[in-house]
């Protein structure tokens, strides 16, 4: 059998969540510090507000990452701008706004600054979070020398995105063991790149399966230096992490120092 080589154009190590352990997550403060450390790509989730924007929001309620509560897309985009989403972190972060997918689009295509968009909708609107949000992406990175990855766990929203967008790559994102011809059978259907997976559910077999296909394998979220390394010598593409402090450089070239 013949081995392709995966074609991964962007840097190899990526900030979770902006750099989500030092900064409040998502925000704009998260990714400017994950700049300042060298990092050049973002791991970051989207969700929509009640009146269709595109926000910078993990979880499907407010509760834990602003001061307010109750479901992200109960409030409209001028509601959420009310709120304060970096207190809940540290004092140095009081007054944080919510931060855009345009927002984000501004600040990092001018910078250089690459993009793994992880589209997170609330139960019951996969399709329509998926088809805007790849949309939203379409229109902002349009002049990007990198178009943003578009990742979800559900397959609903993949496919609604891809429709939407089909010249956006994307990545399927698992956190629970499949087999994988299933993994490789939605891969296919999806028309997606790669993989982003728990990096504790990745096996020999499913990585020298994806390779054989010609898909990258990125895996998060990895706060261990030596563990980083070893999974580079595995073979896997790149690495999604809290802990920014670890220069890019360390674990061998990359474009993102």
């Amino acid at each position: 059998m013949t081995t392709k080589k995966p074609f991964w154009a962007y840097p190899r190590m990526i900030a979770h969540r902006g750099a989500g352990l030092h900064a409040p997550e998502n925000t704009l403060s998260a990714m400017r510090y994950g700049a300042r450390q060298g990092y050049r790509m973002f791991e970051y989730d989207v969700k929509l507000s009640r009146d269709d924007v595109s926000v910078l929001v993990h979880d499907d309620t407010l509760d834990r990452t602003s001061n307010a509560s109750g479901r992200v897309n109960d409030y409209s985009f001028a509601q959420l701008s009310e709120y304060d989403f970096g207190a809940w972190h540290s004092q140095d972060y009081v007054g944080e706004p919510v931060l855009t997918l345009s927002g984000m689009a501004n600040f990092s295509i001018p910078n250089q600054l690459y993009s793994n968009i992880e589209i997170k909708p609330n139960k019951g609107s996969e399709k329509h979070t998926g088809r805007l949000v790849a949309l939203h992406a379409q229109q902002l990175w349009q002049r990007a020398d990198l178009p943003p990855i578009l990742s979800s766990f559900s397959l609903a929203t993949l496919e609604a995105a891809a429709m939407a967008a089909p010249e956006l790559p994307r990545a399927l994102l698992i956190e629970k063991a499949q087999e994988t011809p299933v993994l490789l059978q939605q891969m296919r259907r999806l028309q997606c790149i790669g993989l982003n997976i728990d990096y504790r559910l990745l096996t020999p077999e499913l990585l020298t399966a994806c390779q054989s296909e010609g898909l990258f394998i990125c895996v998060w979220t990895v706060n261990d230096d030596q563990l980083i390394q070893k999974l580079f010598t595995q073979g896997v593409d790149a690495v999604i992490t809290d802990e920014v402090h670890y220069r890019p450089g360390e674990f061998g070239p990359d474009d993102s120092f």
